[in-house]
């Protein structure tokens, strides 16, 4: 993730990494130099939803071979003694879980910090209640545009009032909450208005992800936005990150899946505080672009461990047969070998860069050349159908390439 707020606006420094506590407190954890990963993992294939961008392809039915109560309490008491930051229940819907709230609470009791990645659609206020009872510290929930266009990607329609109050409830059982926004051709041009609905709701995190060609987002290689227009959504989410800030709204912004997006704030840095230039540039080298495989890593429903959530037709092992500490300490696994030495395999503009290289997993499925700089030279995972040419040149330009300057 680039912290957009702590590299732009300074609300992160040097000095506060070298802190004797700096290493314990999460909103400093994606500069941290620790390959103690954040561990991601899917408790549950199955959803309430349909997401049209679903990096897992969920579906209404569970897994026949989940890890039972037993199997994830073993698991958590692994991931607790390895001394990761951040155990994150995703799914899937983790809410459709039955016994999510029990292990939370087990996960809370072996030291790790506890969080949720939801729809939103299920918190009521008695499961916020409940969230907030079992100790999770964070629920983020999607919102991929406006009402018309978060209810299209849901294939629900209600899904977005539902998310919202989802948003709500949480924060008023004082559980922190945070938006997640997928950016790709079809909500681009609805970017500000979610951006307004955090900024009305309070909502103290928001991120925006790049698209990645995983799961379901394997059919929507034609939505994503070709570079130039990623480039100027991003500067549009900056100029939103400095106003929020002059104005002392202190929601947090950060992109993901795409490091070069780094190089965007070190150039305004560079521009405009000449000063501060040395110093972001020692944050994002302690970043250290793209963390699958070293400070990310992934375990899905079955058990099976991946370099991160959007690796997964990559397994490196599986948890029920060794302990994810063991798996993770193996680097006899030709590709966990190549993302933990990225500078050994990046080539061209990258090399040298690792602190900029792309998602490794988008780089490894892109159907097309890099639109920012390369990741490891590993094969893709399967081919992909080029963007045709004939359907981009009927495209209109979106807003934010019309707009005057």
């Amino acid at each position: 993730m680039i912290g957009c707020t702590k590299l732009l606006c300074g609300t992160a420094t040097i000095a506060d990494l070298m802190r004797r506590d700096a290493g314990k407190k999460p909103h400093l954890l994606q500069f941290s130099t620790a390959n103690r990963p954040i561990v991601v993992w899917n408790a549950t294939s199955r959803c309430n939803l349909a997401c049209a961008h679903c990096y897992l392809d969920a579906t209404e039915r569970a897994a026949r071979d989940e890890l039972t109560t037993d199997e994830a309490k073993t698991f958590v008491e692994d991931v607790a003694a390895m001394g990761s930051p951040v155990l994150l229940f995703s799914g899937g819907e983790p809410l459709l879980r039955p016994d999510v709230l029990e292990l939370g609470r087990y996960a809370v009791d072996a030291g790790l910090r506890a969080v949720l990645s939801s729809n939103g659609t299920l918190v009521t206020p008695e499961v916020a209640g409940q969230v907030a009872e079992a100790g999770f510290a964070y629920l983020g929930v999607s919102l991929d545009g406006s009402r018309e266009t978060h209810d299209a990607f849901r294939r629900k329609q209600g899904a977005f009032d539902a998310a919202v109050a989802g948003i709500r409830h949480t924060l008023a059982a004082g559980v922190k909450a945070g938006v997640r926004f997928t950016l790709n051709r079809r909500n681009a041009g609805d970017l500000d208005s979610v951006l307004d609905v955090v900024e009305r709701e309070g909502v103290p995190r928001f991120c925006m992800y790049h698209l990645v060609y995983a799961g379901r987002g394997r059919e929507m290689v034609d939505d994503d936005l070709p570079p130039a227009e990623t480039r100027a959504v991003v500067e549009h989410l900056l100029d939103r990150t400095r106003d929020w800030h002059e104005r002392g709204i202190e929601t947090e912004v950060l992109t993901t899946d795409n490091h070069a997006d780094g190089v965007l704030i070190e150039q305004r840095i560079a521009a405009a505080q000449p000063e501060r230039l040395a110093e972001v540039r020692e944050l994002l080298r302690r970043h250290g672009g793209c963390s699958a495989g070293t400070k990310m890593a992934n375990v899905d429903a079955r058990g099976n461990v991946h370099p991160c959530q959007f690796w997964g037709h990559v397994s490196l092992g599986n948890v029920r047969e060794r302990p994810l500490s063991a798996i993770w300490a193996d680097e006899s696994h030709p590709l966990l070998a190549k993302l933990r030495h990225k500078t050994d395999h990046l080539t061209g503009l990258a090399a040298g860069r690792a602190p900029t290289a792309r998602c490794a997993a988008a780089a490894a499925s892109a159907p097309r050349p890099c639109t920012a700089t390369p990741g490891p030279t590993i094969p893709p995972a399967t081919s992909r159908r080029p963007r045709s040419a004939s359907r981009a040149s009927r495209r209109r330009s979106p807003w934010w390439m019309t707009r005057d300057s």
